[in-house]
């Protein structure tokens, strides 16, 4: 293979005198030339798979429509007040925060500010991202193997169908993903040379990764930190004061928010969504923190406690039904390959910067990889997205290894095995959906298995013949996960739980499945829930527990039941209560049902022309309990919606008397009956909703209700 060498320095530019004809050429020859040391083709097939990638998620991008609506309603906020974009505001009025840092609000509430509201200006942003991170991951892997190895990271990368999923959603994920193969890429460069710079804004990379997901963005901290202080070409006392200053950079970066948040009085800012006591610290260190791993949520859905309603832990998470057909096509080829790297580079001196790729990559994959299979805590199949970039990473730099030292029969084998690991997994995990092309399991294990025995004998026939074994051996791995990420393109994906894939090609079980027992999870909390998250229409779980009529979850699901009908994700009735596909909740106490936890209302025209009424006159043009059922009024009328209790209307704000207050001072037009979670409501979303049903004058509008907070009941 033509190339940078796996064994050499850092590839250089050769010197050139001034005036030298690669200098002489156009800015957009020297774009398509790449680096001269490059082979002629190595930028053209670079740049063609970031146009592959960006057209592949800009694919009908508009299907999703506002995706997530929880984060949508505050990107809307954020674009209409300075003060909601600083704070990660669910409404312009400022009433309540979401349940994360607002760093990943921040592109796409410009994106609107610049664009308008509508679909692609908020996603759009998501698959520059995606595009981005495919970028840094190739330049990884090519900086000290080969171009090669870097194009082959980054199409597995852009193949990955969760990748797919969440680089088209407007979760925090996608900004998570790209800052940290950010950081991995500038650690192994600091490895480089020593140079502090490098690890300073590795760290300046977390800490804003942290204003993106919290904790989250910590996890492969010690990996970085300890391959550093072992491996890099400075000595012991300068690596220490390196990490220091890197750690200080972390801090600075990610801390001034909190630092401004923390210290701005709690009368004239948003309450901090997810928190029982308005803080961002205890957001951080609990809900969003060790509740994570030790299931100790307070506030969240279930009411915390470790119930075990995420699915199964242990070992095999990342491959079980409920993950697998997310992320785990290339994991165990990928393990293969990590092993392999460590074992052809245990003899080379310390600050070999081949083994830190390795050990960077590898490392990061590893520890996310056990974190997210044992934490007890609210755990979805999209958080998966996470591990795309280290995986893709350590494919290419594997695959890139073992055949530069392919004459070497233990390299030649090893190879050989990845291919046989990808095509068989891939056999297994399209073998669960039995009916989605079922051609394509055993195209997947009969090519991998000749690419395979072709690969065995790689370093003794010829180049040709073995780059056709590669080839064939590439694509069978590539294949399962390419037929997943087209079907997961294919749809629209709404709500705030989304998977990749076709039907059935993530079923949720695990201890009960979710709140109530039985039943497999597409896209939802249970098998019961009609709808999957695709917008398509429900389809009946491997149980064959499809509720019609009868609660969403099977075995009874919430306290209070969720009187569910059949349809489509996103298809909420007119109050938008409910999971999608309609149902409605009771209006006493709004204890009765879920209230658009999954997702936003449908408000129909006739209940946003009623809020769309003499809006300017108030702060909010109406309240309800839970984010997402405020979240989807607000996204209709363009105007604030204020969420009591926040994303499960379970936070303490506002209070009553705080509620009583906006009222008398003329802030609250209308009550939106229902909203937030069965039997989970907090004393205070419950005490509001039974005070204004008792007070005020209630208007009905098709199958809406709301409460005029400007007319008594007795009027």
């Amino acid at each position: 293979m033509t190339g940078t060498t796996v064994w050499g320095p850092p590839p250089t530019a050769a010197p050139q005198a001034p005036g030298a004809r690669e200098a002489e050429l156009p800015l957009l020859r020297r774009v398509w030339r790449g680096r001269p040391e490059d082979p002629r083709w190595a930028r053209p097939a670079l740049l063609g798979l970031l146009a592959a990638t960006l057209l592949l998620y800009l694919y009908d991008l508009s299907a999703s429509g506002y995706a997530n609506s929880f984060y949508s309603a505050a990107v809307q906020a954020g674009s209409a007040s300075w003060k909601a974009f600083f704070f990660g505001s669910l409404d312009a009025g400022n009433a309540i925060t979401v349940d994360k840092p607002p760093a990943s609000l921040w592109p796409m509430a410009l994106s609107v500010r610049i664009f308008g509201l509508h679909s692609w200006a908020i996603l759009a942003p998501e698959v520059l991202m995606g595009v981005a991170t495919v970028a840094v991951v190739y330049a990884a892997v090519r900086r000290r193997f080969s171009s090669a190895a870097g194009l082959i990271a980054g199409a597995v990368l852009a193949l990955t169908p969760v990748a797919a999923l969440m680089f088209r959603f407007n979760n925090p994920d996608a900004l998570l993903a790209l800052l940290m193969s950010v950081a991995c890429y500038l650690v192994v460069r600091a490895v480089e040379d020593g140079r502090t710079k490098w690890l300073v804004w590795a760290g300046v990379a977390i800490g804003f990764a942290f204003l993106a997901k919290t904790l989250q963005a910590f996890l492969i901290l010690p990996a970085l930190a300890l391959v550093y202080a072992v491996c890099a070409p400075v000595s012991l006392k300068k690596r220490f004061g390196q990490l220091a200053a890197a750690t200080l950079a972390l801090v600075v970066s990610g801390g001034w928010w909190v630092a401004v948040v923390e210290l701005w009085p709690v009368s004239s800012r948003p309450y901090i969504g997810g928190s029982q006591n308005n803080s961002f610290l205890e957001l951080t260190f609990g809900y969003n923190g060790l509740g994570r791993l030790n299931g100790e949520e307070t506030g969240s859905v279930g009411g915390g406690g470790g119930t075990g309603m995420w699915g199964e832990t242990g070992w095999n998470r990342m491959f079980n039904s409920e993950v697998g057909g997310q992320i785990s096509w290339l994991l165990p080829a990928a393990l293969i390959l990590l092993a392999a790297g460590l074992v052809a580079t245990r003899r080379l001196r310390r600050t070999s910067v081949t083994r830190t790729s390795f050990l960077v990559w590898g490392g990061s994959l590893l520890t996310t990889m056990v974190v997210f299979s044992y934490m007890a805590g609210i755990f979805h199949q999209y958080y998966t997205v996470a591990l795309a970039p280290y995986l893709a990473a350590v494919v290419g730099m594997g695959a890139g290894l073992l055949w530069e030292r392919r004459r070497e029969p233990w390299a030649s084998i090893t190879l050989a095995a990845s291919v046989v690991a990808a095509a068989a997994w891939g056999y297994v995990l399209l073998h669960r959906t039995p009916d989605y092309l079922p051609w394509l399991k055993w195209l997947v294990l009969i090519g991998g298995l000749a690419a395979a025995l072709g690969l065995v004998f790689a370093g003794r026939i010829s180049r040709q013949l073995a780059l056709g074994a590669a080839a064939v051996g590439l694509v069978a791995a590539l294949a399962g996960p390419t037929a997943y990420t087209v079907s997961t393109l294919q749809e629209g994906h709404t709500g705030s739980i989304v998977t990749a894939g076709p039907a059935g090609a993530s079923v949720m079980g695990g201890r009960g499945g979710g709140p109530g027992g039985g039943g497999g999870m597409r896209g939802g909390f249970g098998g019961g829930v009609p709808g999957g998250q695709n917008g398509r229409q429900g389809q009946q779980n491997q149980q064959g527990q499809q509720n019609q009529q009868g609660n969403g979850f099977p075995g009874g699901g919430f306290p209070g039941g969720v009187p569910g009908q059949q349809g489509q994700q996103g298809r909420q009735n007119g109050t938008g209560n409910g999971f999608p596909g309609g149902g409605r909740m009771g209006e006493g106490g709004g204890a009765g049902g879920v209230g658009g936890l999954l997702n936003g209302a449908d408000v129909t025209s006739e209940a946003r022309k009623l809020l769309e009424k003499d809006a300017g006159t108030y702060t909010w043009v109406a309240a309800s309990v839970g984010s997402q059922n405020a979240a989807g009024y607000q996204l209709a009328t363009g105007d604030p919606v204020m969420a009591i209790g926040g994303f499960n209307g379970t936070d303490p704000s506002p209070t009553l008397a705080q509620f009583k207050k906006y009222v008398e001072e003329g802030k609250i037009h209308y009550f939106i009956a229902g909203g937030g979670m069965s039997g989970g409501n907090s004393g205070t979303a419950s005490r509001i909703s039974s005070w204004v049903q008792g007070t005020f004058k209630k208007v009905t509008v098709g199958s809406a209700t709301f409460y005029d907070l400007t007319q008594k009941a007795s009027d």
